[in-house]
């Protein structure tokens, strides 16, 4: 893979604004939403990850992008920037969407959208409910814009996506949105990540 481009808010919307983006129409499925929400910092931009608390009782202490189900009648973005604050402690404007990218359906039954968000240089330690999150993570872009490892289960003909951050590895969805993210925002590439699984362990 080509080295990571400079970023800007500019680049990355231009660049997804310019993807061609899968939308599904699933009424069958429940409806959630994830920010991608880029930070800007002196040594560069990073993007903001959560770990999930280990009292949740689905994919506790897992690596997570801020996100949840929508409410009725809440919009893929309003939803994101909802979750986002709930989740960070960052709240942002309307303005600060930068697009959209593939909607990409779970093992759990949700089809999830992500939102990509400019969040800028916020002030101040951000951090979400303790019920939900047990820190909150602010990775350099360049250490996500890598190479995915993909695998082979037995419970699935697809590959299993995942990248490797800090001390264990991220999995699908989350791994499978943040490959698409890099490849479509930071390098303007036409990337799908539908066809990636996440491990038997997870699909609860």
């Amino acid at each position: 893979m080509s080295p990571a481009p400079a970023t800007s808010c500019e680049t990355i919307a231009a660049n997804v604004a310019a993807f061609h983006r899968v939308a599904l129409e699933r009424p069958d499925l429940r409806q959630a939403s994830v920010a991608l929400c880029v930070l800007t910092r002196p040594s560069g931009d990073t993007l903001l990850i959560t770990r999930r608390a280990s009292s949740l009782r689905s994919h506790a202490g897992q690596w997570a992008l801020p996100g949840g189900r929508r409410e009725a009648g809440e919009s893929a973005e309003d939803a994101a920037l909802r979750e986002l604050h709930e989740e960070t402690g960052l709240l942002l404007a309307r303005d600060a969407v930068l697009g959209l990218l593939d909607d990409y359906v779970t093992r759990s039954g949700y089809v999830i959208t992500p939102v990509v968000v400019w969040g800028g240089a916020p002030a101040g330690q951000l951090a979400g409910a303790a019920s939900e999150v047990t820190r909150v993570y602010q990775i350099p872009l360049a250490d996500l814009d890598v190479e995915p490892e993909l695998l082979t289960i037995p419970e699935s003909d697809a590959p299993v996506i995942r990248l490797p951050l800090l001390d264990r590895f991220v999995h699908a969805p989350t791994a499978a949105i943040i490959y698409q993210f890099c490849r479509v925002g930071l390098h303007g590439a036409e990337q799908r990540v539908a066809h990636f699984d996440a491990p038997a362990y997870l699909w609860r």
